[in-house]
């Protein structure tokens, strides 16, 4: 991995966290931005490592993992361009607690916490909307959870590929997505196993809901999907 230059201008901008404060506040903080480039394979951060930073994607694909009581590790979330992580460390001045796996190469911005909290105590309205963003990521965490509870399979599949679809993992400007790792970790996500994972894709393909080509997925009827995802149960 290695430094690169300029990137923290568009990286900070592409994050809904400091999309509403002023421009000249927004330059302020993209001065104190360091912006580093992953390969794939490697760790942004490791779980348990002390943690002193806001990470940022601003290209690539992160995975992130943390470890259960038996020590096996569990798939907590992708993040793709413009999600961030490492907010409550931050804040709380403690360990990690995921590991941040590098999947797709890309850049990955830091503001550290020697400069980011003085920065929230001294501008009111972006304290605010930290504080609103944390609340959705609540808010997202807890209706994930009881989504593993509540809805089937099905609904629980049709909600993933939305999700992907609306993470922007489009590619060519078509309704397609391509699966962000092995089946075997995104099925985890819902909490079902690789193979009725790949029995429910059948199934949406026999349904003209999707097409599929391996990890690659057209999202052939968009509508259905949604009143699938949004379905009583």
């Amino acid at each position: 991995m290695g430094c690169t230059a300029c990137d923290s201008h568009s990286c900070v901008r592409e994050v809904p966290l400091f999309r509403l404060i002023n421009d000249k506040d927004l330059a302020v903080v993209e001065g104190m931005v360091d912006s580093v480039h992953y390969d794939k394979g490697g760790f942004v951060i490791r779980e348990g490592e002390a943690s002193h930073s806001l990470f940022i994607v601003k290209s690539g694909l992160i995975k992130l993992t943390q470890s259960n009581i038996e020590g096996k590790q569990h798939v907590v979330r992708f993040l793709f361009p413009g999600d961030y992580f490492g907010q409550y460390a931050l804040l709380h001045l403690q360990e990690s607690d995921v590991s941040a796996e590098v999947i797709t190469g890309g850049v990955i911005c830091q503001l550290h916490r020697e400069k980011f909290l003085p920065l929230l105590r001294e501008n009111a309205e972006l304290s605010f909307h930290f504080v609103l963003a944390l609340s959705k990521q609540l808010h997202e965490a807890e209706e994930q959870a009881g989504a593993l509870q509540m809805l089937d399979v099905e609904k629980r599949l049709a909600k993933l590929l939305l999700d992907l679809h609306g993470k922007g993992t489009e590619l060519s400007g078509t309704p397609e997505i391509r699966l962000p790792s092995a089946k075997k970790e995104v099925a985890a996500m819902i909490g079902t196993t690789a193979e009725t994972f790949s029995r429910k894709l059948s199934k949406f393909s026999d349904m003209k809901l999707i097409t599929v080509h391996r990890r690659r997925i057209e999202l052939t009827n968009l509508n259905a999907l949604q009143q699938l995802a949004e379905s009583s149960n």
